[in-house]
């Protein structure tokens, strides 16, 4: 049986943990944070504490890795590569992260004797708590299936989509879909609420249209958080390829003027504004002027 690590256990880690801990598939859980109360949460279900990175990649057959940024990946992935396993190791990141990022840690990963599969996951914090992320994969056949196991307690599916860094294009290409659902999400309830139709009573309707996306249907749910960080890489590798992206070009710039409380406002508030603007409501055929 295997031993499964753990690197960031968060509010997403945490819940990803859980899974594997409640899974039963494997000999022991090994988990490290720099939040101590972190560790200890999941060591009261069972999991057990690593003091350091070093230990936890000599122990472990396959770890996963939940860190925000490129620079903590690379930080994670070079102290696990000091610790030169005996029979090597699968270190599965996770996050969201630059394709380049994930062919830079697999150089440093390989000194060490460990191999890396991209895994950055969709469905946030709520698919974390059920189980039910969706993983977007990249790497070698072999390595992919012995991560799988571990990836499945936390996923409703996995999603194998070519060598490594193909998972982290998934995943950028639903960054880009989600964001730009939020764009226009936003504009349409917006238009809405103008002509005095109660933006959640036009939502709900929308959700039985053709109109209808997943970001819609967790509209409540959506927050600006990672907005920027998702566009600069999609635009990179556009970029890369000579690729002209006109509407996402768009999306890029518009998404850096949205924030959480807009929908909030949108939803529950009488107000209407957008874009610096205080709009009013009316029915059609009445003046707002």
């Amino acid at each position: 049986m295997m031993n499964v690590g753990f690197v960031g256990v968060g509010a997403m880690g945490n819940h990803m943990a859980t899974h594997v801990l409640n899974s039963q598939r494997f000999k022991n859980v090994y988990v490290y944070d720099l939040s101590k109360n972190a560790v200890k949460d999941l060591v009261k279900k069972g999991a057990k504490a690593s003091q350091s990175l070093k230990h936890l990649g000599g122990v472990c057959d396959v770890i996963i890795i939940m860190v925000g940024y490129d620079d903590q990946v690379r930080q994670v992935v070079t102290e696990l590569a000091k610790s030169k396993p005996k029979n090597g190791g699968i270190l599965v990141i996770t996050a969201t992260s630059h394709p380049d990022m994930i062919l830079e840690a697999a150089a440093i990963a390989k000194k060490g004797g460990l191999k890396i599969v991209d895994a950055p996951v969709c469905f946030g914090l709520g698919g974390a708590r059920d189980g039910t992320l969706a993983s977007m994969v990249g790497g070698t056949i072999a390595d992919v299936k012995k991560a799988t196991p571990v990836i499945e307690c936390y996923s409703r599916a996995v999603h194998h989509l070519g060598s490594l860094g193909c998972g982290e294009i998934g995943k950028t290409v639903n960054n880009m879909l989600h964001w730009a659902h939020s764009l226009a999400n936003q504009e349409v309830l917006l238009l809405a609420k103008c002509y005095g139709i109660d933006p959640q009573k036009m939502r709900e309707t929308l959700l039985q249209a053709p109109g209808r996306n997943g970001t819609l249907e967790e509209w409540d749910n959506t927050r600006f958080t990672w907005h920027e960080k998702d566009m600069d890489i999609a635009m990179d590798l556009a970029q890369a390829r000579d690729l002209p992206l006109p509407l996402f070009g768009q999306v890029d710039q518009l998404i850096k003027f949205s924030h959480w409380h807009q929908i909030k406002e949108l939803l529950y508030k009488k107000t209407i504004s957008f874009l610096g603007r205080k709009l009013k409501s009316a029915p059609p055929g009445k003046s707002t002027k």
